[in-house]
């Protein structure tokens, strides 16, 4: 059986709830039916914005509601998409209405399983996600932690969720604000640096248009050389830096001006302020 027939096996039959459809709540609905999971009729999204939820309904052809009770009563997975400082209230509205049986999965940054569990029926199977914004594009990295009541089924089921937009890993919970440093801030750092690099280009005399396609092309080919090949990042790098060379002379200068201590530096601070939102020092 292949991959795409597992996943889709696993998904089939389930009535899917998507609370929030947002630009992120929106890019799981597109995955997961462009890939063949689920067909439209088996999900059903609620948001508190009816003109968003009209463009919903007709892009993907689902049902559509502003009351998430109504969307969780039905649901065998329920897709928690809403901001963080809006789960207090939008767990306390739904709460009585979800089924015992239903696994609820979370891509709320900084909102612990544990949280959402308490909220929650005794026993409530709860995954925990920090997905980042290239699953808009289907191109998203997602990192997975289980509740206390998560079974491995569980696991897969939401992994197949999020790999219909990109790649997904499991990690310990107690790893997700390290996540949240690095994948989940990862494309706010990787706008910068190509930002950095295309006015650079312009600078040593390119069009900007130029400037810009030029390096967003390298360095989307650089993220598919070291996913596809099994060299380190080190060692691909050296097969691309001849001695005296014009790469060589480029690393030279961001070795001295400190460019690998500064990306490590802000990863650590977006870890640290990761758990200060979460409540967590």
């Amino acid at each position: 059986m292949t991959l795409g027939l597992r996943r889709r096996k696993m998904l089939k039959g389930k009535k899917i709830a998507v609370i929030g459809g947002g630009k992120m709540g929106g890019a799981l609905i597109e995955g997961m039916i462009s890939g063949g999971l689920v067909q439209p009729e088996a999900l059903m999204v609620s948001d508190t914005d009816g003109v968003r939820l009209q463009e919903i309904g007709r892009s993907f052809g689902v049902a559509v509601t502003c009351d998430n009770r109504e969307a969780a009563a039905a649901a065998d997975v329920i897709l928690l998409a809403v901001k963080p400082q809006n789960m207090t209230e939008v767990l306390a509205v739904m709460a009585g209405a979800v089924p015992p049986s239903a696994l609820v999965i979370s891509i709320a940054a900084g909102i612990a399983a544990s949280f959402i569990e308490e909220r929650l029926q005794p026993g409530a199977r709860v995954i925990r996600v920090m997905p980042n914004m290239p699953a808009l594009i289907g191109e998203g990295a997602a990192a997975l932690a289980c509740g206390a009541h998560a079974t491995e089924a569980d696991l897969k089921l939401a992994r197949c969720i999020f790999d219909s937009v990109g790649i997904s890993v499991e990690v310990p919970e107690e790893l997700m604000d390290a996540v949240t440093g690095l994948s989940g801030s990862g494309p706010g750092y990787g706008f910068l640096i190509i930002e950095a690099f295309a006015e650079a280009g312009v600078r040593m005399g390119l069009p900007p248009e130029t400037s810009l396609r030029l390096i967003s092309q390298s360095l989307l080919g650089t993220a598919k050389l070291c996913l596809l090949n099994e060299k380190p990042p080190a060692e691909l790098r050296a097969m691309v830096t001849s001695p005296g060379g014009t790469t060589l002379a480029g690393l030279k200068v961001l070795e001295a001006r400190r460019v690998r201590e500064a990306l490590i530096e802000a990863v650590a601070a977006a870890t640290r302020r990761s758990a200060e939102l979460g409540g967590r020092k």
